[in-house]
């Protein structure tokens, strides 16, 4: 049994619940058929077990060192990163224009799952690269796409990303790096940025940073703000590495998870100059690095996912193989003792898991798929609806798993008990990993805002109406199986409490008070749209029940069981949150930082 992927549950997601094949049919995938695919990941889950996990462990007991202005950084990492390189795996993410795999984006997300829950640490830097690539080819100029590019495509240089600062965090408004046009219409760039994940190391010869800066004169605020291309290392005009470009590093950051990928200080400008490129025009760096930013929220979300998946996985096996007590029914201490996963406690904690780790694996591949229909969409009318449909999940994406997920690891290390708040054991590990899915691209806070006050009411709340016409098409074909009837009534009164609690809200006098309680309407939300892909999920599993394999009867009927299971003990959890949004509270809204603790 694999603990970092379960392929039938990927097949059943992709091809079952998500129709792959249709997706396959369109000309931009043509090179591809359900063979080819599984070749793919057949291969990448035999790489990740191989080259990727057996180091995880040992890594993290050995974070990245900084030493005599460098950091440090066990082999293992480049060698199982150059083994990804060669077997093409970096251009996985990118577009045959770009030299890629034109892979899509379903499987792309599959296959980097694969490796995630595998090495979190060390494929960071692979998922930081693909994302600056992307960008750069979006927003930046073709010369910088001509000089930068094919080596991050190929894997041979590494990218960054480089928003926040010491002073500013999450607040970029008030970012304080600048940017001074030189006479060859380069830039100056002076300033520090923090927590910059893969910021700085000798893997590679070059990495490419993406700096966010304001140029002296720009607008005050988030609209004064450029993007900048900032190389390590200069390049000269042939292509080949010039002179150190004076990003200092300043130190490390050591942090609770994710320790073997080097989270740096870095300083602009401090020892000489430090030339940056312009990405796109001037004030719209906010804007083009969402660009990178958005397609970053969905995989954070899929590794929060697939990081739950990990533990859910051991645990299971565990449970499975750990003898210990007998049924309460039987007195007799001379029996045989049996699995802690007869013990019905420990069936509700992997229950638990399965129901968010396969509930999350269903929407972020959903999403995935959303990015196919853009790319492959026949009118501008199908193009906007996934456009909009995909501005709406992305904060659910990436902050539903980022929550529910890490409650999956924190169940993982309770059904394995003392042990598994060990290092012996991978569970542990996972939690720390998986708590900064929390933080990074966006805290909880931050898309909670993001849903409430923008998405539910763009484009006069189109893309609510977006999503509520897929839930509907979901349940009018649900419907026609009596045992999802009653699923199908609970997920419609759940949609109606969003409709409910909007307009509840948009009564508040005092817009700040409105927005008191995005985060709970945030975690309300996701569970709604968790349990419609549960229901997708779950029609898939009945129509498989149909004509299958004996050995196929368990898989299907685990997954009636997950459904009946959130839409049991999850979804009622959601009326309760939409109904404190809806009122408005103002419990925690008018407390005073005295109140805390009395002075």
């Amino acid at each position: 049994m694999s603990t970092i992927v379960n392929r039938r549950d990927l097949d059943f997601i992709m091809y079952e619940t998500l129709q792959l094949d249709d997706i396959l049919k369109q000309e931009r995938y043509s090179d591809y058929d359900r063979e080819s695919i599984d070749a793919i990941l057949d291969l990448s889950q035999s790489m990740a077990e191989e080259k990727f996990q057996p180091f995880a462990a040992y890594l993290d007991q050995n974070e990245p060192k900084y030493v005599d202005g460098k950091v440090e950084i066990i082999p293992e990492v480049k060698e199982a990163l150059l083994a990804y390189k060669e077997a093409g795996f970096f251009a996985s993410g990118y577009s045959y224009e770009m030299g890629g795999m034109q892979l899509p984006w379903v499987v792309h997300q599959a296959l980097s799952a694969i490796f995630v829950t595998a090495n979190t640490s060390a494929t960071n830097y692979i998922f930081l690269t693909q994302g600056a690539a992307n960008m750069l080819n979006t927003c930046g100029s073709d010369a910088l796409k001509a000089t930068y590019l094919p080596n991050m495509v190929a894997g041979d240089w590494f990218g960054t990303m480089c928003l926040s600062e010491p002073q500013a965090g999450s607040s970029l408004a008030d970012i304080r790096t600048k940017a001074e046009k030189r006479d060859d219409g380069s830039y100056k760039i002076t300033g520090t940025k923090m927590w910059i994940s893969g910021g700085d190391h000798e893997m590679t010869d070059n990495i490419v940073h993406m700096v966010l800066a304001k140029i002296p004169g720009s607008p005050a605020g988030v609209k004064g703000i450029s993007l900048f291309l900032v190389p390590k290392h200069r390049v000269n005009d042939d292509g080949s590495i010039g002179e150190s470009n004076n990003v200092a590093l300043a130190g490390l950051n050591h942090k609770m998870g994710h320790k073997g990928t080097t989270n740096c200080l870095l300083n602009f400008g401090e020892s000489g100059d430090t030339i940056g490129y312009l990405v796109g025009g001037e004030n719209q760096g906010l804007a083009n690095m969402f660009h990178m930013m958005n397609e970053a929220r969905i995989a954070v979300g899929m590794a929060a996912t697939v990081i739950g998946l990990g533990g859910y996985l051991y645990s299971l096996d565990y449970a499975r193989n750990r003898p210990q007590g007998r049924h309460l029914s039987n007195k007799d201490p001379e029996s045989p003792m049996v699995m802690i996963s007869e013990h019905a406690d420990v069936k509700r904690m992997l229950m638990t898991q399965k129901a968010y780790v396969e509930g999350a694996q269903a929407m972020i591949l959903y999403s995935a798929k959303l990015l196919d229909e853009q790319a492959t969409a026949n009118t501008d009318e199908a193009r906007e609806r996934a456009t909009l449909l995909l501005e709406l999940l992305t904060p659910i994406c990436k902050s539903w798993p980022s929550e529910f997920c890490l409650e999956a690891n924190k169940l993982a290390i309770q059904v394995l008990g003392g042990y598994g708040y060990t290092r012996e054991y991978p569970v542990e590990r996972y939690y720390r990993d998986n708590r900064l899915n929390h933080i990074h691209e966006g805290t909880h806070a931050i898309h909670g805002l993001d849903i409430m006050g923008r998405k539910v009411r763009m484009a006069d709340g189109a893309a609510l109406k977006a999503l509520a016409a897929e839930i509907a098409e979901t349940v009018d074909t649900a419907k026609s199986y009596p045992d999802l009837v009653g699923y199908c009534q609970q997920l419609g009164q759940s949609l109606q409490q969003i409709q409910n609690t909007l307009e509840a809200v948009s009564k508040a006098a005092d817009p700040s008070l409105a927005l008191a309680n995005a985060t709970i309407f945030l975690d309300a939300m996701g569970h709604v749209v968790v349990a419609w892909v549960w229901l997708k999920q779950a029609v898939a599993a009945t129509k498989g029940l149909v004509d299958c394999s004996a050995s196929d009867v368990n898989f299907y009927s685990g997954k009636l069981a997950a459904c009946k299971f959130f839409y049991r003990y999850e979804l009622p959890t959601a009326t309760a949150k939409f109904d404190l949004v809806a009122s408005l509270d103002d419990t925690c809204f008018n407390l005073t930082g005295e109140q805390f603790i009395g002075h």
